[in-house]
């Protein structure tokens, strides 16, 4: 017996029609409510593919009001310094739709923003996002297309801002020990991967 599903005709028999709140509730621009919410998220994830539709998604984050709303059409995202593999990058140069997810700390719904991404120096941008001293080396710019709350039942089930439902800290896998595992780079011990990421995130935020 075949299990998968092949067509929107069997997914729309699956789960039925969706409800008049959430078919009327996409807008395609920043209102006053999505503003407030992006200058009070201090973290995304940022979705991105390539020409051949290899995906990505990377997570940004820095303090509320990190992304710029230049207008209601507009939005900016600094790219601080991270690892120079440069995937949503070098993704944006080849296909520029974006998908963007906007996380309140502590807050179930979530914002979703969909578009199109340039890449941009404008010296005045980059000093507008400046943080710890310092300018993002460029912006990312995202014509906004599509723009809606989502709903927190995601949120709500994992438990995420429920400290009760975290696992015990000593119970997390390690970033350093994974890192060594997966690069097996010559001359490296996970505790000198370790030491490295140590010294980034004291020293490299910026």
């Amino acid at each position: 017996m075949n299990h998968v599903i092949n067509s929107f005709e069997e997914l729309r028999t699956l789960y039925g029609e969706p409800s008049e709140l959430a078919k009327r509730k996409v807008i395609s621009f920043v209102d006053e409510h999505c503003r407030n919410y992006i200058d009070q998220s201090p973290f995304l994830v940022l979705s991105t593919s390539d020409e051949n539709g290899y995906t990505d998604a990377s997570p940004r984050g820095d303090a509320p009001g990190f992304v710029l709303v230049l207008d209601k059409n507009r939005i900016v995202i600094p790219d601080r310094p991270g690892n120079k593999r440069m995937d949503s990058l070098k993704n944006i140069l080849s296909n520029p739709r974006v998908g963007l997810l906007f996380i309140i700390p502590g807050m179930a719904e979530t914002l979703r923003v969909n578009g199109k991404a340039s890449l941009t120096m404008e010296p005045e941008l980059l000093e507008r996002m400046k943080a710890g001293g310092k300018n993002p080396l460029l912006g990312i710019v995202v014509e906004v297309e599509e723009c809606y709350i989502q709903c927190g039942k995601a949120l709500k089930r994992s438990g995420l801002w429920n400290p009760e439902s975290w696992a015990d800290s000593s119970t997390l896998p390690s970033g350093a020990e994974i890192l060594a595992a997966h690069s097996k780079l010559p001359g490296s011990s996970e505790a000198d991967i370790k030491k490295r990421l140590e010294e980034g995130y004291k020293n490299r935020l910026y």
